[in-house]
């Protein structure tokens, strides 16, 4: 028998995500895409601390070393940082429904640059 909280708990991350754009479209209107992108990480800090905090912490899973330090500082830089800044500039200048889509072409976007750069597999 197929258990359900797996799925329901996918199909509401999918519903948050989608009504993520609409909604900070809306902020947008009294918020600049810098200070929406720090309350959207502060959420999301909100959110993971009580799962960090309640099992035994922070744990660093294997030991780095300079390149895949390297790698890790360009994939926060890049796509925790400068990325959804420039995605809420964007959205304040179009509309969410297109941005929406945009969204979904990301995933795949993002699986095939990994296969074809980072030879990911």
């Amino acid at each position: 028998m197929m258990r359900i909280r797996p799925f329901l708990l996918a199909l509401a991350a999918a519903a948050l995500f989608g009504a993520a754009t609409p909604f900070s479209k809306s902020l947008l209107a009294d918020l600049s895409p810098f200070q929406l992108s720090g309350l959207l990480y502060l959420g999301a800090a909100a959110g993971v601390l009580p799962i960090a905090l309640r099992g035994r912490g922070l744990l660093r899973p294997w030991a780095m070393d300079t390149r895949t330090r390297r790698l890790l500082l360009g994939a926060v830089i890049f796509g925790g940082i400068v990325g959804p800044v420039l995605m809420l500039f964007g959205l304040r200048m179009a509309a969410a429904a297109s941005v929406a889509l945009w969204l979904n072409l990301e995933a795949v976007a993002t699986a095939l640059l990994g296969v074809w750069v980072f030879r990911d597999h």
